[in-house]
C-alpha cells in the first residue's frame, strides 16, 4: 500500500515543529517500509491534498489545540473523526478544510488516499517564534513515532507514558 508520511507544521514556531520532528524520527529510524514516502509540509488545505494524490494512505503528523487534554498528549484520529475540522495546518483562514479539498479532488477525479490518518500531538505554544519544543511536547516525540509505526504495521504496541492514543 503506497503510503504517504506528512510531517505538517512550521519548525520555527515552537511546538508547531512537532510534527517535522517527529518525521525525521521516523526517517532516522530505517524501519520504514519502501512504499512509505515521507514530506515535510507547512501548508493544510487544497496544496496538502495535492501532496496526498497518488496514495492509498497518508498518516498526517501535526499539533492540536483542543485545551480538553493534557499538552503533550498524542492522538490519532480518522480525518472525518478529527474533532475540529480547521486543526492545526490542516486548513487555513486561506483556503479551505482539508475535508473540503479531499471532496474537491474526489470530485475532479484525483486519486487520493483511501486512508487518512493524522497523529496529533496537544500543544499550546504554536506561535511562538522558536525551534524549541516544549518538554511536554518534546517528551511525547517517542510515543507519537511509536503510534504511527502502529498505524504502519511495523509495531505492535504503543507504551503510553504519559500520553493517550485514541486510535478511532
Amino acid at each position: 500500500m503506497k503510503t504517504l508520511l506528512v510531517g505538517l507544521g512550521n519548525p520555527i514556531l515552537g511546538d508547531d515543529g512537532v510534527g517535522w520532528r517527529i518525521a525525521q524520527e521516523l526517517q532516522k529510524s530505517g524501519d520504514l517500509p519502501q512504499d512509505v514516502d515521507v514530506e515535510f509540509l507547512a501548508v493544510g488545505g487544497i496544496s496538502l491534498m495535492e501532496a496526498l494524490v497518488g496514495y492509498d494512505r497518508a498518516i498526517i503528523i501535526d499539533t492540536i489545540v483542543t485545551h480538553q487534554v493534557p499538552v503533550g498528549t498524542v492522538s490519532s484520529f480518522t480525518l472525518e473523526d478529527l474533532p475540529n475540522p480547521s486543526t492545526g495546518h490542516l486548513g487555513s483562514a486561506h483556503d479551505t478544510s482539508l475535508q473540503n479539498a479531499i471532496q474537491m479532488g474526489q470530485d475532479l477525479g484525483a486519486q487520493l488516499p483511501h486512508e487518512i490518518f493524522v497523529v496529533a500531538v496537544e500543544s499550546l505554544k504554536v506561535y511562538d517564534f522558536s525551534e524549541d519544543l516544549s518538554l511536554p511536547v518534546s517528551t511525547a516525540i517517542p510515543n507519537a513515532v511509536g503510534l504511527v509505526k502502529v498505524l504502519l504495521g511495523i509495531n505492535d504496541q504503543v507504551t503510553p507514558q504519559g500520553s493517550n492514543e485514541n486510535n478511532k
